[in-house]
């Protein structure tokens, strides 16, 4: 009876997942053009004293501020398609919180972790700037 359901899912979860990939290399990108132009920046806070995690957080701000934004507008806008698509069921279910607060913290996870990585790299760094 669920047949094409479950072909439809199998489908959306495997574009779903090349989309996260995809947007992954996207911020990956962003993030290390973000540290290539802030490199004095980053270097003179170095010389003052910044700890790596001060220059992680520096670099980080910004990027989650928009994932946050990001799933301030995804999340009313999913939960009512979804609504409207699992009405359509003979077995109906309600959606809960905890599915969007799930999501959320896990596309945060993947911004900070894709961010992080090239944060700690160039807080690392230590390069001369003519």
């Amino acid at each position: 009876m669920y047949k094409s359901e479950n072909r439809t899912a199998f489908l959306f979860n495997l574009f779903a997942g090349v989309a996260i990939f995809i947007s992954a290399l996207g911020l990956f990108a962003l993030s290390t053009y973000s540290a290539q132009i802030r490199i004095k920046e980053i270097g003179i806070r170095k010389v003052l004293g910044a700890s790596v995690f001060g220059i992680v957080k520096l670099l980080s701000r910004e990027f989650v501020i928009l994932v946050f934004i990001a799933i301030l507008i995804a999340s009313p806008i999913a939960y009512y398609l979804s609504t409207n698509w699992l009405q359509t069921f003979a077995y109906k279910i309600n959606l809960n919180v905890f599915t969007f607060i799930l999501g959320s913290i896990l596309s945060l996870g993947i911004a900070l972790f894709t961010i992080s990585l090239q944060a700690v790299k160039a807080a690392l760094a230590n390069r001369y700037i003519v």
